[in-house]
């Protein structure tokens, strides 16, 4: 349920992405959530991802779309400071976590692509 009491669905929406910036956004999720993350952490409802300094603006534009075709999932964004590591948690209800993981490979495939 969201902060209004209505249940929030695990569901994608791949569609929600303008077709000429698809797979550009897909690509850039695997750049970030793949090539660059020096960690990456299952949380109970989603999975949590250590970034290098120099990504903040890529994972901004990764999260402006993501959220279009995730709506279900929460982000949070972590600077810390004196240019420091960030870090990218997407939550979310049950399920959250195993939608991320098939995305990413590690259990087969979501369909999102």
């Amino acid at each position: 349920m969201n902060a209004e009491g209505n249940r929030v669905v695990v569901a994608c929406v791949p569609d929600a992405i303008d077709p000429a910036e698809r797979r550009a956004h897909f690509d850039l999720a695997r750049k970030l959530l793949s090539d660059l993350a020096a960690s990456r952490r299952s949380l109970p409802n989603g999975v949590a991802f250590g970034l290098p300094p120099d990504s903040l603006e890529a994972i901004a534009r990764f999260v402006a779309n993501e959220r279009k075709c995730c709506p279900f999932m929460t982000f949070d964004i972590n600077v810390e400071p004196n240019n420091g590591a960030v870090s990218l948690s997407m939550t979310g209800p049950p399920g959250t976590r195993e939608v991320i993981e098939a995305e990413l490979g590690l259990q087969g495939q979501c369909g999102c692509r």
